[in-house]
C-alpha cells in the first residue's frame, strides 16, 4: 500500500500541489511537499493496519459429537442410577448424546486459578483489542449460527425459529452493541467537585474484579453462557460459568467457540472455564474465595442457596429469578392493531415451549376488548402443532407436567374457562420427548395459583381487569410477587399507559411491543421475587468492575509555584488547644462551602474563618 502511494504518477502530485497553491496561495516547495505527501503514505498505511487488525478473524470449532447408532432412552433422565455421570439426551426425541463427567471441588479450584493466571494479562489489553475478540466472535457466530442452532435445539428441544430469535438475534445484538458502546460505558469519568473543593479533580474509574463467575439456565443454553462471557471480557475479567446439568452436552462446543476467538487473536483460552457439576459441588463454587462476582440464572429456591453460600465470602450476586410477566391489552388499542397483537401474544406465550424468562405468563384485558381477544386466541392456540419441526417445540423435561396440570385443574375448579390443551402429551413420532399440549385458560382471577406461580410452560393464561380504570388494571398486574418484565398495548394517546409504565411492578416493561427491551440491550432484571441487580447495558457491564473513585490535586504539579493542596489549618491541628475558638472555625468553614448566598458565605463564613485563625 506505501508503495502504491509513494509512487503515485508524477502528474497527478503535481496538480495537487498546483491545486493547493491556487486555492491558499502557498509557495510549496519541493521539499516541503515531500515532506507532506510521505505523511500522507505514512497516515495511509498505518490506517490500514489498523483496519486489517480490526478485521474478523475466521477459526473453526468440532461440532460436538452425537453417537452413530440413535439410542432412544427408554426412561430419558440427566440422573442415572449407580453412576455419578450426567447422562445427556435430546429432550425433544429421548435420544441418548452422551455423559459428562461433573466438575469435583478440585476441579473447581483448579479452573478459578487458570482463570486467574489468564486474567493477569487480559486485564492488561486496551479496549480495541478486546473490541477485536469480540468482532472475530460475533462473525463466527453469524458465519455458523445454522450449526450453533442445531446443537443448541438437540440439546433443548426448541424450534429452530425459536434458536434463531433466542439463540442467535439477542447473541448478535449483545456483541454488536459491547462493540459499539461498551467503552463508553466503562471509560473514565470525570465528576463535579465543590467550592471548598474546587482545586480538587474527580474520576471514575472502571476496573476488572479478577474472575466472576455465572450459574445459568438452561432454556436458552447458548445465549445464557455465551452472554455472560461477552460482558466478562469487555470489562477485563475472567470467567467460570456453570452450566446446567440439562444442557451439559452442548456446552463444550459453545466454549470452544468463545474460546476460539480469544485464541485466534492470540489470547490465552484460559480465561474462560465452564464447569458441569451437581448442586451439592456448586456451592464451592458459590463460596470460593477466588470468586469476586455472581451472577445467576434460575429459580428462587435455588437462589436462596446460593446467596447464602456467597455470602460467606462476601461475593457480590445478580440475581435473575423469572417472572409472572404481565401483559395489559388496553381497550383503547385501535382495531387495526389488535391482529398484531394477537400474534405477538402467541410468540411470546409460546416461544421456546413457554420457557421463557420473560415469556409472557398473564394476559391482562379489559373488559372492552377481553371477549373478542379471548375469540382470536382460542383457534389459534388449538391450531398450534407439536414437534421440533412444527410450532412449538418440547420442553426440558418431564419433572414438572404434574404441577402444571394441578394447577390448570384448581383454576378450572374454580371457575376458569380451560379452551384448549390443558395436559401432557405423547408424541406419536416421538413418545420419549417432553411435550405439553399448548394450553389456553381463560376467566383466571388473581386468587388462582396458576396467576401467581410462574408455569415457565406453554400455557396461555387470560384475565378480565374488574373495571378500566388504571388502578384496577394495576391491582391485578402487580398481584404477584415478581416483578421482571411486562408490557402494555393501547392508544398512543392513552392515558393510563404513562400511569401504568410508572406504577407496575416490573423491572422492564414494553410499551406496544413485547420484549423490546433486552433487543436494544437495555438493563435486564426485575425486583421483589424476581430478584435484584441487573445485567445486560451500561449497568451490566459497571457492574463487574470495581468502581474506583479518586480525588487529586487540580494543581498538584504547581504546589512550589504557589499551587493548592489541602493543609490542615492551625484551629484544627492536635492538639487542640480551644474547643470553642476552633469549633467557631469549623463554622465558618462550613458557611464558606454551604451558606445559600454570598452575603451569609462572607459574613458568617468568611468571618468566623478569619476571626478564629
Amino acid at each position: 500500500m506505501a508503495e502504491t502511494l509513494m509512487e503515485a504518477p508524477t502528474s497527478l502530485l503535481i496538480q495537487l500541489r498546483l491545486a493547493i497553491q491556487e486555492k491558499t496561495s502557498l509557495d510549496i516547495s519541493e521539499p516541503a511537499w515531500s515532506i507532506v505527501w510521505s505523511g500522507i503514505a505514512l497516515f495511509a498505511v498505518w490506517y490500514m493496519a489498523v483496519r486489517e487488525n480490526d478485521k474478523p478473524i475466521l477459526y473453526r470449532v468440532p461440532s460436538p459429537k452425537v453417537p452413530e447408532n440413535a439410542e432412544i432412552l427408554e426412561e430419558p433422565a440427566i440422573k442415572v442410577s449407580g453412576s455419578t455421570a450426567v447422562q445427556c439426551y435430546a429432550p425433544a426425541t429421548g435420544q441418548f448424546l452422551g455423559f459428562a463427567n461433573p466438575s469435583s471441588s478440585n476441579a473447581i479450584d483448579r479452573a478459578i486459578e487458570q482463570a486467574k493466571a489468564a486474567q493477569e494479562q487480559w486485564a492488561t489489553t486496551s479496549f480495541r483489542e478486546r473490541r477485536a475478540v469480540l468482532r472475530t466472535l460475533l462473525q463466527h457466530v453469524l458465519d455458523n449460527q445454522e450449526e450453533i442452532c442445531r446443537v443448541a435445539c438437540l440439546d433443548s428441544g426448541k424450534s429452530m425459529v425459536d434458536a434463531q430469535l433466542g439463540e442467535i438475534l439477542v447473541t448478535a445484538e449483545k456483541l454488536e452493541w459491547t462493540i459499539k458502546h461498551g467503552e463508553k460505558a466503562l471509560r473514565p469519568s470525570r465528576r463535579p467537585t465543590n467550592l471548598l473543593m474546587s482545586y480538587k479533580r474527580n474520576t471514575v474509574y472502571h476496573e476488572p474484579l479478577g474472575v466472576v463467575a455465572a450459574l445459568v439456565s438452561w432454556n436458552y443454553p447458548f445465549h445464557n453462557f455465551i452472554g455472560p462471557v461477552i460482558s466478562a471480557l469487555f470489562s477485563g475479567n475472567g470467567i467460570v460459568v456453570k452450566v446446567s446439568e440439562q444442557t451439559a452436552w452442548s456446552s463444550g462446543y459453545f466454549t470452544s467457540i468463545a474460546r476460539g476467538a480469544l485464541v485466534a487473536h492470540g489470547h490465552n483460552p484460559s480465561l474462560i472455564q465452564t464447569v458441569v457439576c451437581w448442586p451439592q459441588t456448586a456451592s464451592h463454587l458459590t463460596s470460593h474465595p477466588g470468586i469476586s462476582h455472581i451472577t445467576f440464572i434460575g429459580s428462587r429456591p435455588v437462589c436462596h442457596k446460593v446467596a447464602a453460600s456467597a455470602a460467606k465470602a462476601l461475593i457480590p450476586v445478580v440475581a435473575e429469578l423469572g417472572g409472572k410477566d404481565a401483559s395489559i391489552i388496553l381497550d383503547s388499542l385501535p382495531d387495526r392493531d389488535v391482529p398484531r397483537v394477537v400474534e405477538t401474544l402467541l410468540r411470546g406465550s409460546f416461544q421456546a415451549a413457554g420457557q421463557n424468562c420473560i415469556g409472557i405468563e398473564r394476559i391482562i384485558a379489559t373488559p372492552g376488548l377481553y371477549d373478542r381477544l379471548v375469540s382470536l386466541l382460542e383457534p389459534r392456540v388449538k391450531s398450534l402443532r407439536l414437534g421440533q419441526d412444527k410450532d412449538v417445540g418440547a420442553m426440558i423435561s418431564d419433572s414438572s407436567f404434574s404441577r402444571l396440570e394441578s394447577l390448570i385443574s384448581e383454576a378450572v375448579s374454580k371457575g376458569a374457562r380451560l379452551l384448549a390443551g390443558g395436559r401432557r402429551y405423547t408424541h406419536p413420532d416421538h413418545p420419549k420427548g417432553h411435550y405439553f399440549t399448548p394450553t389456553l385458560l381463560v376467566d383466571v382471577t388473581p386468587d388462582m395459583a396458576i396467576a401467581n406461580e410462574e408455569c415457565f410452560a406453554p400455557v396461555m393464561t387470560v384475565m378480565k381487569t374488574p373495571s378500566d380504570r388504571v388502578e384496577d388494571i394495576l391491582s391485578v398486574a402487580n398481584a404477584p410477587d415478581f416483578g421482571l418484565g411486562s408490557s402494555v398495548f393501547g392508544g398512543e394517546t392513552d392515558p393510563r399507559i404513562p400511569v401504568i409504565v410508572k406504577k407496575i411492578k416490573a423491572g422492564m416493561i414494553a410499551v406496544n411491543d413485547f420484549g423490546a427491551t433486552y433487543a436494544v440491550q437495555l438493563p435486564f432484571g426485575g425486583v421483589a421475587g424476581s430478584g435484584y441487580g441487573r445485567f445486560a447495558g451500561e449497568e451490566g457491564l459497571r457492574g463487574l468492575c470495581n468502581v474506583k473513585s479518586v480525588c487529586e490535586d487540580r494543581f498538584g504539579a504547581w504546589w512550589w509555584f504557589g499551587g493548592v493542596r489541602t493543609s490542615i489549618p492551625p484551629a484544627m491541628r492536635y492538639p487542640v488547644n480551644d474547643q470553642e475558638r476552633s469549633s467557631r472555625f469549623a463554622r465558618g468553614v462550613v458557611e464558606m462551602g454551604y451558606a445559600p448566598g454570598w452575603g451569609r458565605k462572607l459574613a458568617k463564613g468568611l468571618g468566623n474563618i478569619m476571626g478564629n485563625m
